[in-house]
């Protein structure tokens, strides 16, 4: 729902991309995807800075280029930031991501797919190629949630792709956001009589009921951050908890914290330390305790000395789009220095 009818609307170009390596998963999730891109008003996208929206869970890109009620959508923001002289023009993306377990992390799976190889290669070949946009030192990648998750994820990981990232009350600490939904899988998953029932079982519908989309990306968490490499286990799944006791299994686990940013950021500092911008921020009564999580790592970021924005706002995890407002304009500012 555009705020103000008189600002001129960018374009919104749509990519049907099929991919060469999305198709090694294991969920029978297809290797044909749609990305969207948006190009402000006036512009073909050529020379302009790159980002690259990656969303929260149970969303795909092209969700966030949705008529949207009582607020606007992200592109009828741009537009406006745009307009407003607030925001530099740029080019923007929305990938779909969007997998059977009901969403992505942004990083390689043996089970759910090479995604973090697809966004750093052949999604941006396809939309720099096209619109002449990007290239090394003119690309931020932005996120909420899980796709807050995966921007720093990106950042740390790849330091050669991104120049500028912002993370929207990220997945970090695993132990407090988590570990709290494990006892609800477990009995889901006992109620079923299995993991695959209860996947099927949800995807049979007509609709899922309770808890059932948590349970459910808690066996997504598991398929992408310790995917069993037996072939023949479902969807590649396994808990890092005892089924009858939800004893923790140190072992599995562990493989868990190896992808908590948290844990891990102290190996990655040097690479933080080369981004143009980094924008860190959540919610101080964020009902995932996501914030105790963003304010471990803000300590470790600050300590280290990597320059970074971190900010608390006083809201919880859900509709924050108007977040966007600062940080949008942070990145591009930064990507054009």
């Amino acid at each position: 729902m555009r705020a103000r009818l008189d600002i001129p609307a960018g374009t919104l170009h749509r990519i049907s991309h099929r991919s060469e390596i999305l198709g090694r998963n294991r969920l029978g999730d297809s290797e044909t995807r749609e990305i969207v891109v948006y190009t402000p008003h006036g512009h073909d996208g050529s020379d302009l800075p790159l980002l690259v929206d990656i969303v929260g869970f149970t969303a795909g890109g092209p969700s966030h280029v949705n008529w949207k009620n009582f607020g606007e959508n992200v592109p009828e923001r741009l537009d406006r930031l745009i307009h407003d002289g607030e925001l530099p023009p740029v080019v923007v993306a929305f990938p779909d991501c969007f997998t059977r377990l009901g969403g992505n992390q942004y990083i390689d799976s043996l089970a759910m797919g090479p995604w973090g190889t697809w966004l750093t290669t052949e999604m941006l070949e396809v939309v720099e190629g096209r619109f002449r946009c990007g290239g090394k030192g003119k690309r931020g990648i932005f996120g909420k949630s899980s796709g807050g998750y995966g921007a720093i994820i990106h950042a740390m990981k790849y330091p050669d792709v991104w120049s500028a990232a912002a993370c929207h009350s990220g997945d970090m600490a695993f132990e407090l956001c988590y570990l709290p939904e494990m006892p609800s899988a477990l009995r889901a998953i006992t109620k079923a009589g299995s993991i695959e029932a209860f996947v099927k079982d949800f995807e049979k519908g007509p609709k899922y009921p309770g808890n059932s989309l948590h349970d459910l990306m808690t066996l997504a968490m598991a398929a992408t951050y310790d995917p069993d490499p037996d072939p023949d286990v479902f969807c590649g799944i396994r808990l890092p908890a005892d089924p009858e006791t939800c004893e923790i299994i140190e072992e599995r686990w562990n493989a868990w914290l190896e992808w908590d940013p948290v844990h891990i950021v102290d190996r990655y500092l040097d690479a933080l330390k080369t981004m143009k911008g980094l924008w860190i921020e959540c919610g101080d009564v964020d009902q995932y305790n996501l914030v105790y999580g963003a304010r471990r790592l803000h300590r470790k970021l600050k300590a280290a000395g990597v320059r970074h924005v971190y900010q608390e706002f006083n809201d919880n995890h859900s509709s924050i789009d108007y977040r966007l407002d600062e940080s949008l304009p942070f990145l591009v500012g930064k990507l054009a220095e």
